[in-house]
């Protein structure tokens, strides 16, 4: 054995930067996935064959499940998959993650046994000398861990005599699992050494051949060191540390990024959570105590009973709707243990202050540590060490019970969200005095706090009336949240069952009653009564042609709105809408009060879904009226609005194109109507490892008196950290500035704000005196380079350039019916016309040129016509290639932040403020443009830079540019 060194702790930021990259690439091969999702979908048409490897869980998942037709057996296989490929691969998957998850929680209690005792390693039990094959793993999880010492049997009392009971649910089998097979129906099999493995031979050299799956995953899971976060202790043979906070990262990651979701970085749950949660604490101090305090410090000054304020934080409903691997509610949880701290309320089950320590989050970990700054250690039988770590123990129990709620469609993630919640109490685990420091404290069935479900979609509005339920059923709100409550605390399996059946027969009580008459068939009645009228209508007189049109007109509409409704209608007895709904009325009794009225959360938080499409039966569900192309996020704000409390805020991180974007007017108005920004980041690009989108950080509060706003942009490709996040000089942000202008842009950029505002002061935009439209998207075989048949038209297929296109860049293209799109008319495609490149060069400046030959252009090039004398082309395209339009379309428009390309749409282009320019101001831009058209057709390269400045200064005269705002716009200050 090499002599112990003492290793530097490795700080985490809980992103793909610092997960241990072997660790993970291992593990997902012990489990039978790849590193990349096109891989991970080539295996699930993989049908299993007899007698091939089935070493990894999944593929040995996959056979059992095959062999023992357990699908068919299923009542609703389709939930899984279309194919029968799609539900083996995914059922195998979820009970691998199921058995994985369970494997790593036991390696973290392991490494902590051990740590309790000094590195005593009869503590270690995830060995091939206790555990031999799957069945004595699938005797560990159920009859070990799921029983009290006392009760197991005596053949496995001595074997696992330091094996804890744990009375969690992470150790009853699921209920897919009762469906279909348990991690003892796999058979003993062989695996392969993955070829970069951390395996070493006697020699020291990477370990090669095959290896029994447990043997590979046991020696595996050796090689690295589980610790706790926290302690700085003596590591043997410099193994890597592999603890907590990097495994919610793998648990991610194992998990796949499904529906648009994305890992969310470390640092910025703990910024987000320390933001909003303080808000919240002293928005709930003042709520219940009538105070107006403003900060942490103000409530500081005025609390003198600090069981009182302990009481009133525990109170605190905190929600992530689409919670994943549970990264926020873990944030959360040691974000309250620190303001705790900071308000200096910290206390043990006798009242008595922590007061001999310091408690902060830091690279989202709680660190603890004494007055000499060194870092807390539980060791039993010390009075003081028992007397933190089973406040540290009760404090986290008591937030994960009452204050931290979650919700995902994915019950993969759910999974994994209770596994993070019931490690956070497993780094406090501490042996109970009363048995000799013999056992451990149990742990509690927190699974109730995080369910399985569509966030976005319930049967039941938040407003229905519960009373008729509670009278006809004689049950009180109370009784509820007692049976919730007996469940976390179950005593034993046969109580918890009890209070399970009780929970469930509540809610179906609840639904039963709540089933009332449903307004859409109402509707739909009356729209057949009107049509009916329409038809069979008697008339004193003849119609008129145009009164007939006019009645036949409107009976058309009725039809469409009735079939609509018809379908809308259909789906919902079919259940296909509502079959993941999730019941925010009645799932969560510690958010209703004791008549049952829906009070809501104190905080909405987390890091929605994006990307994703929600069709017209979705969409009607809610209030805002969504154009067809919004994002899923959108519905997110919406719901946050409803599901937080009158009081209470909502913190999300989503893609920041719903602050300009001419797409998310209506989510701007219900902000607008229903919240108030209290702070505001736009992120650099790159802050997610996996995908690159443009996001921001978004704080709001339900209290619309607020005016200002705090807000900060980052550079595109600026590096950032918590440190820096928590430094930030914002920027003050008046709703005036925003709420009062017609297209509601939020816009951070403050010059950008001013010039845009400067520009709206002109009424005509660019829409009213130009057509417009974008080129063609055809198929590659429909591009030709000669002229196939008469069909084929020219098309240009290079870049336009400022002033200036290339004559060479031309090919033929099919303008046939086979284009998948293409203007209404093809005069879009002849005349005098502006063409401008979608995609903005490098140093950020709009490319526009000018034409009037004939020819196609693609997609990627807008076309604009004038069709107002007033408003000539050459006039329109000095403006529009300008400093000025480029500098405000860069920094004042969010859509023009895309992925890594900066971009323009169409219609931000459309909607330019256009000056009415007199006679000399267009003589005079109109000779400078012709001066640059005419050189630039002579020679591209030529420098017709002099000219453009002039240019330029006429554009900034006409918007009557001041000489500061000139020097910014020209980067000169």
């Amino acid at each position: 054995m090499k002599n112990k060194q003492r290793q530097p702790r490795e700080a985490l930021n809980n992103d793909s930067n610092t997960l241990n990259k072997s660790f993970y690439s291992e593990l997902l091969h012990i489990i039978g996935l790849t590193e990349t999702k096109e891989k991970n979908k080539k295996l699930i048409k993989r049908q299993p064959e007899g007698q091939q490897n089935s070493g990894s869980l999944l593929e040995n998942a996959i056979l059992q499940l095959n062999s023992l037709d357990k699908i068919s057996r299923l009542e609703k296989p389709e939930q899984f998959g279309e194919t029968e490929q799609e539900q083996l691969f995914n059922i195998a998957l979820e009970l691998a993650i199921t058995w994985i998850n369970r494997i790593l929680f036991l390696k973290l209690l392991e490494s902590q046994l051990i740590t309790y005792h000094k590195g005593n390693k009869n503590f270690a039990f995830l060995n091939l000398d206790k555990i031999h094959n799957f069945d004595d793993l699938d005797r560990l999880f159920f009859q070990i861990l799921a029983v009290k010492s006392s009760e197991r049997n005596s053949d496995v009392q001595k074997i696992f005599a330091h094996v804890p009971y744990l009375n969690s649910s992470l150790f009853e089998p699921t209920e897919l699992e009762h469906q279909t097979i348990v991690i003892s129906n796999l058979r003993e099999d062989k695996l392969p050494i993955l070829s970069t493995t951390v395996l070493k031979d006697d020699n020291g050299n990477k370990r090669t051949g095959e290896l029994n799956t447990l043997q590979y995953l046991f020696e595996f899971l050796d090689a690295y060191d589980f610790s706790s976060e926290g302690l700085e202790g003596i590591q043997e043979d410099q193994k890597t540390l592999i603890n907590a906070s990097v495994l919610g990262l793998i648990f991610e990651k194992i998990n796949g990024y499904k529906d648009g979701s994305y890992f969310t970085p470390g640092f910025i749950t703990m910024y987000m959570c320390r933001e909003t949660l303080r808000k919240a604490v002293v928005q709930k101090f003042n709520d219940i105590k009538g105070w107006n305090c403003q900060t942490l410090d103000d409530l500081y000054d005025k609390i003198e009973d600090r069981t009182e304020a302990n009481q009133i934080i525990n109170r605190l409903k905190i929600c992530d709707p689409a919670v994943g691997s549970g990264h926020f509610l873990v944030s959360a949880l040691n974000e309250i243990i620190a303001i705790k701290n900071d308000l200096k309320i910290l206390q043990d089950q006798t009242g008595k202050r922590l007061k001999e320590y310091q408690i902060i989050v830091e690279n989202d970990e709680l660190i603890i540590t004494d007055e000499d700054n060194k870092p807390f250690s539980y060791t039993p039988q010390n009075p003081e060490s028992q007397r933190i770590q089973e406040t540290l123990f009760h404090e986290k129990q008591t937030i994960i019970e009452n204050c931290l709620f979650g919700v995902d469609i994915n019950p993969n993630s759910v999974k994994i969200c209770r596994l993070r919640l019931w490690i956070e109490l497993l780094k406090n685990a501490y042996y109970q005095a009363d048995s000799n420091y013999s056992e451990l404290e149990t742990l509690p069935n927190i699974d109730i706090n995080i369910k399985c479900g569509n966030s976005l979609i319930s049967r039941f509005p938040l407003d229905a009336d519960l009373k008729p339920a509670l009278k006809k059923n004689k049950i009180d709100i109370e009784t509820y949240q007692n049976a919730v409550q007996t469940y976390r605390h179950a005593e034993n399996k046969q109580q918890k069952r009890e209070m399970e059946k009780l929970i469930n027969t509540i809610k179906g009580n609840f639904k039963t009653t709540l089933q009332g008459v449903d307004p859409k068939k109402t509707k739909l009645r009356q729209l057949e009564g009107e049509v009916y009228n329409l038809e069979n209508q008697l008339l004193l007189f003849e119609e008129t042609k145009a009164e007939q049109k006019v009645r036949e007109k409107k009976v058309i509409k009725l039809n469409n709105e009735i079939d609509k409704l018809r379908v809308e209608i259909e789906e919902i007895e079919s259940g296909k809408i509502y079959d993941h709904a999730f019941e925010w009325r009645f799932e969560f009794p510690e958010i209703l009060d004791d008549t049952g009225k829906f009070i809501g959360f104190d905080v909405v938080i987390g890091n929605p879904p994006y990307g994703v499409k929600f069709n017209s039966s979705e969409k009607a569900l809610f209030s805002n009226q969504y154009s067809g192309i919004d994002d899923i996020y959108t519905i997110f704000i919406d719901q946050g609005i409803r599901v937080a409390k009158k009081s209470g805020f909502l913190a999300l991180i989503i893609p920041i194109f719903w602050l300009t974007s001419e797409k998310y007017y209506s989510t701007r108005s219900l902000i607008l109507q229903n919240l108030h920004l209290n702070l505001g980041v736009i992120l650099p690009y790159n802050i997610f490892s996996d995908a690159y989108v443009d996001t921001g950080i978004y704080i709001f509060s339900k209290n619309i008196n607020e005016r200002i706003s705090y807000i900060y942009e980052f550079g595109t490709r600026e590096k950032i950290d918590y440190n820096i996040l928590n430094s930030l000089n914002y920027i003050r942000l008046h709703k005036n500035e925003w709420a009062n202008t017609d297209s509601l842009k939020i816009i951070f950029n403050s010059i950008s704000r001013s010039l845009t505002n400067k520009l709206n002061i002109f009424n005509i935009k660019l829409e009213d005196i130009t057509n417009s439209t974008r080129g063609i998207l055809a198929n590659q075989e429909d591009y030709s380079t000669t002229k196939l048949t008469e069909k084929y038209e020219t098309i240009f297929v290079g870049k336009i350039d400022r002033y200036f296109i290339d004559s060479e860049n031309f090919q033929y293209v099919n303008y046939g019916e086979n284009i998948k799109e293409k203007p209404s008319s093809f005069d879009s495609f002849t005349g005098e016309r502006i063409l401008i490149r979608r995609i903005i060069n490098r140093q950020f400046r709009i490319m526009a040129t000018l034409t009037e030959q004939r020819f196609v252009t693609k997609k990627d090039v807008y076309i604009f016509k004038p069709n107002n004398k007033r408003f000539s082309a050459r006039y329109l395209l000095a403006i529009i290639n300008s400093k000025l339009i480029s500098f405000i379309q860069t920094k004042g428009s969010t859509s023009a932040k895309k992925d890594d390309f900066t971009q323009i749409t169409l219609n931000d282009i459309r909607q330019l403020r256009i000056p009415e320019p007199t006679f000399k101001q267009t003589d005079e831009i109109e000779k400078l443009v012709n001066k640059i058209l005419t050189a630039k057709q002579s020679n591209p390269n030529t420098d017709t830079t002099i000219l453009e400045q002039q240019i330029d200064q006429l554009v900034y005269e006409l918007y009557g540019l001041t000489e500061e705002e000139i020097k910014i716009v020209e980067g000169k200050t």
